[in-house]
């Protein structure tokens, strides 16, 4: 496949993305295959295995992205218009074993071990049994691995597809875990649990420096992205923030890659002197840390950026198709993302008159600077009046703060309950966006909508149809075996 010509196609509404969605369930139901005639007897398996994750990003952000990359930036979007337009197409059930609303942790789980845990646990089933990870499969295998993420790398998302641990929030055994399994290559966030206390940003409870003991095992150590970029040998751990990393919209690109660069420089590591093949994880977490905030424009600039990282997966792949499987899926929806009628006015003359967003109203959203949670930082705590409008002005150019709006941020007053999650300042931005432009958000927690599931090269056919998220991690486990 050309995957520059491929780029240039017509591109798909939103009932196109739908329409697929069902047929790809139908074919399942009728046991048909699109992918070179190959049935569930005849599976391939592939010798390298890409997982572009996309945290909290369903259906309706992945046609949000397609729609303003279009749009805005003239641009295709990879995501949609080959992953799953080339690819085989499926969905995937999100419910937790103790909830039907899952938690990222579960999520990634159920999506690496195959079976339902609980929320909050990394691979650690309900009986306390700690089943065998992607990443471990891959490992007794003979294949090497690399975990990417824009988040802590020992967030929940690389940490289920890795380790196991009871707690996600349990950083620095999660850490030394990694330090027992050895991936290849480990990029993002989180010095945090690397460094001891004491030394700045470092929250390790017993002293150690991880980054120092890393090094000793022969791994490059990157902290910027030149440093990162020149990076040599079979091993690498690059650690960019003590937390997360920044949004794309607030990145500094001298101090933090982006999410291609990051997944660029894994595929160098990975494929050097490699015969066994890989498993490579590739998540943008600012894509659910936005829909938690209820920030459009911030998930508006992943969504961009994480596309551009598959983008470099395809490209990767091209080399030799028939080697490497490229799998885009995300693990559950977060927020609740509606795009809808929108009122002009409440009020005054206009309050019966609506309107539908337009390339108008993205423009108005793509002309925001700054992302809510560092708009709420730079505000301060008692913030005046004058201040506030000023910020606004600045880096919200055209819109309007409302009345009650504006008194909620000044006042910290709650708004709605379920959109409280992060507070009254992100909460009354949010709502101010979403009256003007007709992006409106539900929650700023997750939701159970199901998630699709793209796949492209040997092994796709297994991703076909609805399934649950546990069946993606038992495909994963069949294709690394071999059986």
């Amino acid at each position: 496949m050309n995957i520059l010509r491929t780029l240039q196609r017509p591109y798909a509404p939103l009932a196109r993305l739908v329409c697929a969605l069902l047929v790809a369930c139908a074919l399942a139901v009728a046991g048909c295959s699109t992918v070179s005639g190959v049935g569930d007897g005849q599976v391939q398996y592939p010798k390298n295995i890409i997982i572009m994750f996309a945290d909290g990003v369903a259906p309706v952000q992945w046609e949000f992205g397609r729609y303003t990359s279009r749009a805005l930036r003239n641009t295709s979007f990879a995501s949609t218009d080959i992953v799953f337009r080339d690819g085989v197409l499926g969905l995937l059930s999100t419910a937790s074993n103790d909830s039907m609303v899952t938690d990222s942790a579960a999520a990634g789980s159920a999506m690496s071990i195959g079976a339902k845990v609980n929320n909050g646990s990394v691979s650690v089933a309900p009986d306390g049994s700690s089943p065998r990870t992607v990443m471990q499969a891959a490992k007794a295998a003979g294949k090497r691995v690399g975990l990417v993420t824009t988040a802590e790398i020992h967030d929940a998302t690389p940490a289920a597809f890795s380790v196991n641990a009871k707690n996600r929030r349990d950083g620095q055994a999660i850490v030394d875990q990694y330090f027992a399994l050895e991936p290849d290559v480990l990029i993002g966030g989180g010095r945090d649990f690397f460094l001891p206390k004491g030394v700045p940003g470092g929250k390790r409870a017993d002293g150690r420096d991880m980054v120092a003991a890393f090094a000793q095992k022969g791994y490059h150590v990157a902290r910027t992205p030149e440093e990162m970029r020149a990076a040599g040998g079979r091993r690498l751990l690059a650690l960019f923030a003590d937390g997360d990393m920044n949004f794309e919209l607030d990145r500094d690109p001298a101090k933090e890659p982006s999410t291609a660069e990051m997944a660029r420089a894994a595929l160098d590591v990975l494929s050097r002197d490699n015969p066994n093949g890989f498993v490579l994880l590739v998540e943008n977490e600012n894509t659910d840390t936005a829909g938690h905030h209820n920030d459009v424009a911030a998930l508006t600039r992943a969504l961009w950026a994480f596309d551009d990282a598959v983008k470099v997966a395809l490209e990767f792949q091209q080399k030799a198709p028939g080697e490497t499987l490229v799998l885009l899926t995300g693990d559950h929806e977060t927020g609740g993302l509606s795009v809808t009628y929108a009122q002009r006015d409440v009020t005054g003359p206009g309050a019966k008159q609506r309107f539908s967003p337009t390339v108008k109203e993205l423009e108005m959203i793509q002309r925001i600077t700054m992302s809510l949670a560092v708009f709420e930082r730079t505000l301060g705590a008692a913030p005046k009046g004058e201040v506030l409008d000023q910020l606004v002005a600045k880096h919200f150019p055209g819109f309007k703060l409302d009345a009650d709006l504006r008194e909620a941020i000044l006042k910290r007053t709650a708004l709605e309950r379920n959109l409280m999650g992060y507070g009254p300042v992100r909460a009354a931005l949010s709502r101010m966006v979403s009256r003007q432009t007709g992006f409106y958000w539900g929650t700023t927690g997750h939701t159970p909508e199901p998630v699709a599931v793209g796949a492209l090269g040997p092994g796709a056919q297994l991703f076909r149809g609805y399934q649950d998220n546990t069946d993606f991690g038992k495909h994963l486990h069949r294709l690394i075996n071999g059986r």
